[in-house]
């Protein structure tokens, strides 16, 4: 029995990487047409209904051309500089296709500390959260103006799966300058074969992935892998294409030659699964009202919490408890324990005047849980 591969027309979020070598031409720059041309892609797709989120490398590769910088390795002082230079560059391009289909460019800029630290994280995804809500198709890229080689992804592959998990996306697509997955580099061996579909990333699976073949790209395929790993686990299918053809997307769409990794969930379900799986740090009473409430699929307020219990802090997890002391839920808090307790109980109204600064509004929030 043949196995059905998603569809990316189908996407309810979309989150499409674009490498170094697809936007800029190492002798002429910034490839204004093939952008003009993928915007049209992400205009098609936002009319739809869907949502788009663009992870862009080129910052640097746009910077150094600007600043006369030589072919070659860079020092990390030099990419830093480049990509200052750079992502000025970046931004407008993206604002300046989009803009004539009448949608507006967000810059994001992470590192991998912004992941790794649950407030931090909590902070970028309601950040994410919020200019998609507003229509915005937000163009995140490493932060390379001040992360170091300690701090950085390394390759805006592994980024990119981290903002499908953390947007909750459904699909990923990787825009490559290969055609898909290969048993073996297709361009060192005649033999090698293209998966279209890879339903599970075995140990043999991996052993296949190869090296970087670009002169602008840091990522290769080992990276593709490594970024699939963190999309499938999250519930996220990812869909690794060849993107120099003018409309990508649309030529994904129409049946080109890809390799599809399928999601081992839904996004809602893997990250209930992994807030389920954490150790709660503290516990969070709640009264009847509450309680009737959070059975009816609404967000945990903190009028509704009549004990706090534990040391956390913000993005960690907490257990929530019934009157008699059961267990409802896990969810990540929105607040550190001492604030927790500040505002237990009271309207959300007052939290500005409590705390001294307007917070997140929701305890836990509903996205957050899991029952």
């Amino acid at each position: 029995m043949a196995t059905l591969t998603p569809a990316i027309g189908s996407a309810r979020r979309l989150v499409v990487k674009i490498g170094s070598a697809l936007l800029v031409d190492s002798t002429e720059g910034l490839r204004q047409n093939w952008l003009a041309a993928l915007a049209r892609d992400v205009a098609e797709i936002k009319a739809r209904g869907a949502d788009v989120i663009l992870v862009s490398s080129g910052s640097i590769a746009l910077g150094r051309r600007a600043l006369g910088l030589p072919s070659g390795p860079l020092s990390l002082d030099q990419s830093q500089a480049a990509a200052a230079v750079g992502q000025i560059r970046l931004a407008r391009a993206y604002e300046e296709v989009l803009a004539p289909h009448g949608l507006t460019a967000g810059q994001v800029l992470v590192t991998l500390e912004d992941t790794e630290d649950r407030r931090r994280y909590l902070n970028s995804r309601a950040t994410m959260q919020t200019l998609l809500a507003l229509g915005v198709v937000p163009i995140v890229n490493e932060n390379d103006t001040v992360a170091t080689d300690e701090i950085r992804f390394g390759d805006n592959d592994r980024l990119a799966a981290q903002i499908a998990v953390t947007v909750g996306a459904d699909q990923l697509v990787l825009l490559s300058d290969v055609d898909g997955f290969y048993s073996a580099n297709p361009k060192q061996d005649p033999t090698a074969r293209r998966f279209e579909v890879v339903e599970r990333i075995t140990p043999a699976i991996e052993a296949m992935a190869g090296d970087a073949v670009s002169g602008l790209s840091r990522g290769g395929m080992r990276t593709k892998i490594l970024a699939a790993k963190t999309a499938v686990a999250g519930g996220c299918a990812m869909v690794v294409a060849e993107g120099f053809a003018d409309r990508p997307l649309a030529a994904i769409r129409d049946g080109a030659p890809c390799t599809w990794f399928l999601a081992e969930a839904s996004p809602q379900l893997a990250r209930k699964r992994w807030i389920a799986a954490m150790k709660p740090r503290g516990e969070l009473t709640l009264d009847p009202g509450a309680v009737t409430a959070l059975a009816g699929g609404k967000s945990l307020l903190p009028a509704g919490i009549t004990a706090v219990t534990g040391r956390f802090g913000c993005g960690e997890a907490v257990a929530i408890l019934g009157p008699d002391g059961t267990v409802l839920a896990k969810g990540l808090v929105r607040y550190s324990a001492d604030e927790a307790r500040a505002i237990a109980g009271r309207r959300s109204g007052d939290i500005a005047t409590i705390l001294g600064y307007a917070g997140r509004g929701p305890m836990v929030h509903r996205d957050d849980m899991a029952h």
